[in-house]
């Protein structure tokens, strides 16, 4: 049956009815064209800044007279320039692989406690204050990390160092505790609202029809979390996960207030020093010379290639499980 509304004859200077059909295909094409356009924006954005980096981090690197994936130095400022990566590089991932293990667990428990556990006048308000941590600025996290963070780890780490020191990883020699592991917790904070929001809103689009079922089999709660909502939203666990990484792996403000930033890779995650690509950038940007400024956009360039191979690797993982899009859970 046609769905064209087919044009009526109407009075002398009336305008004639548009058809349906011929409207509905205009705006399908206004809106294809748009689509494609910001999709086609996106890419050509993402490669103007690869080109920039890449051209900038090129004539950085052919001045540099050490390695610049292994030097543990960093002088930009002398003749030649000396530079390397390999300090930056460890401590912006060690870092972030302890924030990482801190906030995943607990990002997940939140979120099946604000999901399938608390009561509905409790959860509103936690999911609210979660939510609200988010907001947080990172100068704010990093003067609270500095004023109250810092100087309240040291019996921790004291403790840690009387039963793991012997591990060598977990050592301290005393002094203030401003190392990778602080920054690591820090970071943890800080992305917990993300991966916290995240997980909940995928927990909360768990088939209801198979948690009754997992009930009407007789399962416990805990059961029914293990047996459909946990592989249900394994994906979307995953992508919290990265949406946080991704954060902790480019945070500036708070780790460059916390860390005490040398140039030596420690064996100890407790001791002072280390650092990384974005807090490096920032606090030698100000007073750095055209060559130290293309030598922090080299390395800023690391830091983005790093970046884009997680969230590569991420999307590999979510598009071998069907759990989350519903088709094989």
């Amino acid at each position: 049956m046609k769905t064209d509304i087919e044009p009526t004859s109407t009075s002398a200077g009336s305008p004639p009815q548009v058809s349906a059909r011929s409207t509905g295909r205009a705006g399908d094409k206004i809106f294809l064209g748009l689509s494609r356009g910001s999709g086609i924006a996106l890419l050509v954005i993402m490669a103007a800044i690869a080109g920039f980096l890449a051209y900038r981090a090129s004539i950085a690197i052919s001045k540099d007279e050490a390695n610049f994936l292994t030097a543990f130095e960093w002088s930009t400022g002398s003749t030649p320039m000396r530079f390397g990566i390999a300090v930056l590089a460890y401590g912006t991932v060690v870092s972030s692989i302890i924030a990482m293990v801190i906030a995943v667990p607990i990002a997940v428990g939140i979120a099946l406690f604000i999901s399938h556990y608390a009561p509905r006048r409790l959860a509103t308000p936690v999911a609210y204050v979660i939510d609200l941590l988010a907001a947080v600025p990172s100068i704010v996290y990093g003067l609270w990390g500095a004023l109250f963070l810092v100087p309240h780890l040291t019996p921790l780490y004291t403790w840690m160092d009387k039963y793991l020191g012997w591990t060598g990883v977990l050592s301290y020699q005393g002094g203030a505790a401003r190392s990778l592991f602080t920054v690591g917790i820090l970071l943890a904070i800080m992305i917990l609202p993300i991966v916290t929001s995240v997980s909940r809103e995928v927990f909360r689009q768990v088939p209801k029809m198979h948690e009754e079922a997992a009930l009407a089999l007789g399962a416990t709660r805990w059961e029914v979390v293990r047996m459909s909502v946990l592989p249900f939203g394994r994906s979307g666990i995953i992508s919290a996960s990265m949406l946080g990484l991704g954060r902790a792996l480019g945070e500036t403000m708070a780790v460059a207030t916390v860390l005490s930033p040398s140039y030596l890779i420690n064996v100890s995650l407790l001791d002072p020093g280390g650092g990384t690509f974005a807090q490096n950038i920032a606090s030698h940007f100000k007073e750095a010379n055209d060559n130290g400024r293309d030598a922090l956009i080299a390395s800023g360039l690391v830091l983005f290639v790093i970046t884009l191979l997680v969230n590569g690797a991420a999307r590999m993982i979510i598009a071998r499980r069907k759990e989350y899009s519903g088709t094989a859970a």
